[in-house]
């Protein structure tokens, strides 16, 4: 059984082919520049057999008109004579397609139809840089592959389960009921898989299981989850709320926005961008980047490292705070690329918290595994765990019980 995980974003479509009999990658491959001018690099990738001694791994530079030239692109890959892993493409039984903004209606994956499609228009205006890039994906795939079951999964989904005092702004509440402005948070589908994984790793029920979630990455957010379900979350309306990312401000006093553009006469649209792509680390250190954060701290450049420190320090703050939501937390788990590969920065992270509970184990933190590992010593009260997302299975598998 072969299942197709499709992410359009506005101007690049990621995609992985899993085969579900034991839910191995039998390829992923990146399509960028799509509609744009191409650039001096690589376009377009794709990795056969990745992490096996099959592997390998196609790089080119081409055209890409539009979403439509970009997936048949991707079908041409995984079609590849000399390369490809399937020999026709109605070797897929399902589509499951990533969906970053499912508004307040879905609450778990869904049947695409036209229903589901227009209810992904609707929220656009809450999503505008992912959602129209997700619906040309959807169209295009239906298109090629219009015999078999399309699924959506929704970044938004995961926290449906959290209670109205967690996801509603003090702001008049005709905003909430007149133009849904609430928290919805974001990556749920990483939180929910690492939550699943560590779950089984402390050898508890996961309706049993306290635990915070840190996922970061380039985006950075946090869950705080009690009794296995999502109570609380960093990020809110948009992903732009919450711990500092590496071009995203996080949370910031809202009268900035008002003071700038009456003292600088920023546009409102202006300062969206600076928020969104000029702030987090960029903004403090002028690189946003953490791996390249870390080589300027040796060089050392005071701000880099300030930007480290702030960016801990929040981290720090919000595993406080999420301590005070659950009350007992059975375990602490670190995800994606930061979360998993930079034992600095989970260091820092850490360190002080050791009067609630939290005792690293430096040797276990400076490991290096594609694997769950426990970073937290034996006395430590509260389990540290690294435990690396799986995005594209996480849907593959909410897409294949579905279709069940």
């Amino acid at each position: 059984m072969k299942i197709l995980i499709i992410n359009s974003g506005s101007s690049s479509i990621k995609f992985q082919l899993l085969d579900m009999t034991d839910t191995s990658v039998l390829a992923n491959g990146l399509i960028e520049r799509i509609g744009q001018p191409l650039g001096s690099g690589d376009n377009v990738s794709c990795k056969y057999y990745p992490g096996t001694d099959q592997k390998s791994e196609v790089k080119l530079t081409q055209k890409v008109a539009d979403h439509r030239d970009g997936i048949l692109t991707a079908i041409d890959l995984l079609l590849d004579k000399d390369f490809g892993v399937m020999a026709h493409h109605n070797e897929v039984v399902a589509v499951g397609h990533r969906i970053v903004h499912g508004g307040e209606k879905f609450s778990h994956p869904v049947i695409i139809d036209d229903e589901v499609i227009k209810a992904i228009e609707d929220v656009i205006p809450l999503a505008p840089l992912h959602n129209p890039g997700h619906l040309d994906g959807i169209y295009v795939a239906k298109e090629i592959f219009d015999t078999i079951p399309h699924v959506a999964v929704f970044d938004t989904a995961y926290y449906h389960t959290m209670p109205a005092h967690a996801y509603i702004y003090a702001l008049p509440y005709s905003l909430y009921t007149e133009h849904h402005i609430r928290r919805y948070g974001f990556h749920g589908t990483s939180h929910k898989f690492v939550a699943e994984q560590c779950a089984k790793r402390i050898d508890k029920d996961l309706d049993t299981c306290n635990l915070i979630t840190v996922h970061l990455g380039n985006g950075c957010s946090m869950t705080a989850v009690k009794d296995g379900k999502a109570v609380d979350t960093s990020m809110g309306v948009t992903p732009l709320e919450g711990l500092v990312m590496g071009t995203r401000s996080g949370n910031i006093d809202p009268a900035i926005i008002a003071l700038l553009h009456r003292n600088t006469g920023m546009s409102v649209e202006e300062i969206d961008y600076m928020l969104n792509k000029k702030s987090g680390l960029k903004g403090i250190s002028q690189i946003s980047d953490m791996r390249d954060i870390h080589k300027a701290i040796a060089a050392g450049n005071k701000q880099a490292k300030l930007a480290l420190e702030i960016q801990t320090y929040r981290i720090r703050k919000y595993i406080g705070s999420y301590m005070a939501v659950i009350g007992k937390v059975d375990a602490i788990v670190f995800t994606a690329g930061i979360g998993e590969n930079d034992d600095i920065v989970r260091h820092h992270s850490l360190t002080g918290l050791e009067h609630l509970g939290v005792e690293l184990d430096t040797v276990a933190n400076n490991a290096r595994s594609s694997e769950p590992f426990c970073i937290s010593t034996k006395e430590s009260k509260i389990a540290v765990w690294v435990i690396p997302t799986n995005e594209e299975l996480a849907i593959a598998l909410q897409t294949q019980e579905l279709i069940a």
